[in-house]
């Protein structure tokens, strides 16, 4: 399954599956959602450290949200997590904020405050842009438009390389590992083999060089890849 780059990646864990497939479906216009419904399962997913933004459930099954939060914070995964809780006790967000959450929201809540408070997380990460546009040096890609460029030359990529690239764009100046670019662009369940990763990456190497952009993408040998 391919995953759309250009659209931020989000992951909602909620043992609720009326309320999961709620927020899912008004989340999707504007990005691509997995879904977990156990805390176990929850952190297994989140552990990829491919998403832009987890929304985390409190009360969950096999793990807690908290624990569940505090062990990827323990484990260096620093992905943004929206807090849901059917608790409204200030001991509760404060124990959240504790463990590691970005933000808090109480149940029942409404969908646009939800919403709002996901765009505004992503905007502060820079995984959500308003006018569809991403600049890093002399490389600019629309993602309304599906269009790139490096300076004033237009860049003739097929949509797996856009992808690659935008996802290196919107994570610069971060080492980004084979396994998480393959896993956001094939997905956990493709078939395809982790060298497919290198091979693409040639590719956009090879079109960015007559610019010199290509200088911008660097190997960190045997981990991956970081855009300056």
């Amino acid at each position: 399954m391919k995953i759309m780059v250009a659209q931020p990646h989000l992951l909602v864990v909620e043992d609720d599956r009326t309320l999961n497939a709620s927020i899912t479906k008004f989340l999707s216009p504007f990005s691509q959602v997995d879904h977990a419904y156990t805390g176990e399962e929850g952190l297994y997913l989140a552990e990829q450290a491919i998403y832009d933004a987890i929304i985390l459930d409190v009360m969950l099954p096999e793990l807690d949200g908290f624990t569940l939060l505090k062990q990827l914070r323990a484990r260096q995964i620093s992905t943004p997590v929206l807090m849901l809780t059917a608790k409204a006790e200030l001991n509760d967000k404060l124990h959240g904020f504790e463990v590691g959450a970005d933000d808090y929201l109480t149940k029942p809540f409404h969908r646009e405050e939800l919403i709002m408070r996901l765009k505004a997380l992503l905007k502060r990460t820079g995984h959500f842009f308003d006018d569809h546009e991403i600049l890093v040096g002399q490389l600019k890609l629309n993602l309304a438009t599906h269009s790139a460029s490096a300076g004033a030359e237009p860049l003739q990529l097929n949509t797996r390389e856009f992808d690659l690239l935008a996802y290196l764009m919107q994570n610069h100046d971060m080492i980004i590992t084979k396994e998480q670019i393959f896993d956001r662009l094939w997905g956990f369940d493709s078939e395809t083999a982790l060298s497919v990763v290198e091979v693409y990456m040639s590719n956009l190497r090879r079109k960015l060089k007559p610019s010199g952009a290509d200088q911008q993408i660097q190997t960190i040998r045997n981990v991956g890849y970081i855009m300056k």
